[in-house]
This record gives C-alpha cells, structure tokens and sequence, in this order.
C-alpha cells in the first residue's frame, strides 16, 4: 500500500491524520483512486472555533430563544399581554438592524474580539433591566440594549471576526460555529425551562445574565487577535492574482475574484446589483425563518396536526439545520457557495409543495426539508458575501447586508401571524413563493470566471 509522507515543514499547530479512502483497515489494489487523504486539521482553528460556537450558543440560548420561554410567565406577573414580550423582540432587532453597519465597521477597525466581547456585558446589562422590568417602559429599554448586543455578538460579527482571522479560508470554520450553535434551542430551552422551575421568569434573565459574564465573556477573550496584517488575509489576496504589496496600494485587488475594477472601490459598490440581489436573498429567507421559528406549530395544526404532535414535529427543525450544514460540510464544500445555496433555497418550496397536496402525512418531510435548506441558507450569509465579495471590509459588508434580513425578522412574528389568521393553509403559498424568488435571485448572482 503507498505511503503519505508528512510534509517536511508542517507546523506544530497542526495535527495530521492519515485515512484511507475506501474506509477498509488494508487496502486492496483495486482501491487506485486516492488510495489516502491526508487531512491537515489546525488546531488553532479548531480552538477558535470551539470558542466562538460555544458563545454562539450561549447568545442564541439567551435571545431568540429566551422569549418563548418567559412570555406568559412575565406577562402575568407583569399584567400585561404575552404579546408585548414579542413586541420588545422586534424592538431588538430592529435596534440590531440599524446598529449592524457601525458595529461592522469597528470590527473591520478593531477586530472581532472586542466587539464580541462588549456583546457579553451589553447581553448582561439587558438580561437584568429585563429582570428588573416593572412594565412596558423598562421592557422596551432592556430590549434596546440587548438589541446593540445582538448587534455585536450575533452570527454576522462571529464571521466577520472568522474572515479576519482566516481570510478566504473561513469557509469551514463558518461551517463549524453554526454547527455548534445549531443546538441552541436545545439549551435554550431545556435549561431555560428548568431554571424558571427554579427560580421564575426574573431567575431565568438572571442566570442567563450569569452566564454571559462568567462563561461567554472568558471565551471570547480566548479568541486570538486580528491584525490588519493577519496572514491569512494576505494568503487570500496572493491566491487571488494579486502580489501582496499591492494589497496595500490597491485595495480594489483585495476586494475577491468578482470585482474588476480598479480602484478605491468597496465591493459592495463595485458590484451593487449582485449585493442589492444577495440582501433581498438574506432579506427572504429571514423572514421565512423567523415566521415559522414563532408559528410553526400553529401552521401545523391549521393543517390538522394535534397540538402535541406539532410541537414534536416542528422540534425537528433544529437537528434538520444541523443535517444541512453537516451535509454543506461533507458533500458541498468543493463547490462553490452559490451552488449548495441555490439547492438550499429549493427545499422549503419543495415542502410546501408537498404539505399544500398531500396535507398531514407530508408534515415531518415539509419540516425536514425548511430545516435543512434553513441550515445552509443560515451558514451562507457568511460563506456568500466572501465568495463573492472577498475579505476586504468584510464586517462593514456584512451589517449592510443584514440590515434589511434583521427588519424582516422584525416584521416577521406579526405579519406572518396576520397571514396565518386570514389565510389559513394558504400561508405556505406566501413562503413557497418567497423560497422561489430566493432561488431566482440566486440565479441572476454570477460568479466572475476564474482568472
């Protein structure tokens, strides 16, 4: 059997692994095709990766999952609607929406670190006004503040903070964080639920407070620095054609393969079509997501499903986005991101397509499939705009490009329980077409020839 040599300046921070492609203990001579790969595993980028999605969950677990938990309870201590805990969500992410740009632009300037950082003290300074709350008012001010930690600790600054450790090759490692976070609903609440057992609605904002400054805060300052200089950034600008010094005088060379022209351009502006086309995709697919992450179950039963067994079924959501990025991970990470998004976009039509026609029996394929293509589309706001854009003034990018898909979750909770009510089963209609609209704008986005 051939041998793999290791290669004779590996780094000490990397672990190689020797696998045999035909997965047999020996293999035999008819196993000719790349009989072993030799994977090259950083360790210094498994390390920050663990960091950054275990925050991830954290952050996750103590926002958009918090108030499913505590609505009723804080309402009826409060004497006010469940609704109004909702309304201050939107409140959020609409604070979030408007405060992104700015927040992308110090993390291009400072680096992520800092930034995930302040979202830690911003998320425990708004989990206790929220404990404290005694009506409406402080509601929606806890709310504001939570909104900027969204803003700064959310999924868009983990991969701007991604890009600027590892350039061009962040792909993987945006793979690994929505991994991990992909069981936030699980934590959230499992231990969300428990903890109000315990200690009520305010305990619950407490604890999750807590956790913020004594568990998430020291991972993120465990997250190596970024420097303008980082290495990786300049690797992918080399890999691009351009010679590195002239990164520095040509800041257009550094924007990706899809901006031409030179200049002091940033790439969004160089290629506004293609932005405008992948805000609406980011835009469309949030509010999908968010609709049916706080009316799913409701859907389920306007189609016939028992109330039981449509919270069982839509709990598949969460392992089904995990399955998609496992899968985005496994089977698509050669391709190019365009391609495993324009199919992620496909399966939540495809299921409303199947639940429209064939009703109750196709429930669990429908839930599966919004999950799995919700997984991907999820990762692909990080792994698209770098495909496409590149590297340079990634976090600044990053807040344009979600400011309209945080306005749409925003909306999303009211208008989609507004169509629900007076639409009926012929709300799947709405997101089928929207999940098609998604799909075409990702076919008018191309990617520019390989130089």
């Amino acid at each position: 059997m051939p041998r793999a040599s290791i290669p004779a300046r590996a780094s000490q921070s990397t672990v190689h692994v020797f696998v045999c492609a035909c997965n047999a203990p020996f293999c035999l001579p008819s196993c000719h095709r790349e009989l072993l790969t030799l994977i090259s595993v950083d360790t210094h980028k498994l390390r920050t990766i663990s960091l950054i999605g275990l925050a991830q969950v954290v952050a996750s677990a103590s926002s958009q999952y918090l108030p499913a938990v505590i609505s009723e309870p804080g309402g009826q201590a409060l004497g006010i609607s469940p609704t109004t805990f909702f309304v201050g969500v939107s409140v959020a992410l609409v604070t979030s929406a408007l405060v992104g740009p700015t927040v992308g632009r110090m993390v291009d300037k400072f680096g992520g670190r800092p930034m995930l950082m302040l979202s830690n003290i911003l998320y425990a300074i708004g989990l206790l006004l929220l404990s404290m709350a005694d009506g409406i008012t402080m509601i929606m001010v806890a709310n504001l503040v939570l909104g900027c930690a969204l803003a700064c600790g959310q999924f868009e600054a983990a991969f701007a903070t991604l890009v600027m450790l590892f350039g061009k090759n962040s792909r993987n490692a945006i793979t690994g964080i929505t991994l991990i976070a992909g069981f936030a609903s699980f934590v959230g609440w499992t231990v969300s639920v428990q903890i109000l057992e315990l200690w009520g609605w305010q305990g619950v904002c407490r604890f999750w407070a807590g956790v913020h400054l004594l568990f998430a805060l020291p991972l993120h300052a465990l997250i190596p620095a970024a420097r303008q200089s980082e290495p990786a950034l300049d690797k992918s600008v080399q890999g691009s054609g351009s010679p590195a010094g002239a990164a520095v005088t040509e800041p257009s060379r550094r924007m990706g393969q899809d901006d031409k022209r030179p200049g002091p351009a940033t790439p969004i502006q160089s290629n506004r079509v293609k932005g405008i086309l992948m805000a609406y995709v980011f835009a469309a697919n949030a509010f999908v997501g968010m609709g049916l992450m706080m009316h799913l179950p409701g859907l389920l039963q306007v189609f016939g499903v028992s109330m039981a067994a449509a919270f069982t079924i839509g709990s598949l959501v969460g392992p089904a986005q995990v399955l998609g990025r496992l899968m985005d991970f496994f089977v698509m990470r050669k391709w190019h991101p365009l391609v495993g998004t324009r199919l992620a976009a496909l399966t939540h039509p495809v299921g409303a397509a199947l639940m429209l026609v064939f009703g109750t029996p196709f429930a669990t394929a429908f839930v599966v499939l919004h999950g799995t293509g919700n997984g991907v589309l999820i990762m692909s706001r990080g792994t698209l705009p770098l495909a496409i854009f590149g590297a340079l003034g990634y976090g600044r990018m990053q807040g344009w490009l979600m400011l309209p898909a945080k306005l749409a979750q925003a909306c999303a909770p009211f208008l989609f329980g507004m169509a629900l009510t007076d639409w009926g089963t012929g709300t799947l209609w709405m997101t089928g077409i929207l999940g098609l609209s998604t799909f075409a704008a990702l076919c008018l986005i191309k990617r520019s020839p390989a130089r």
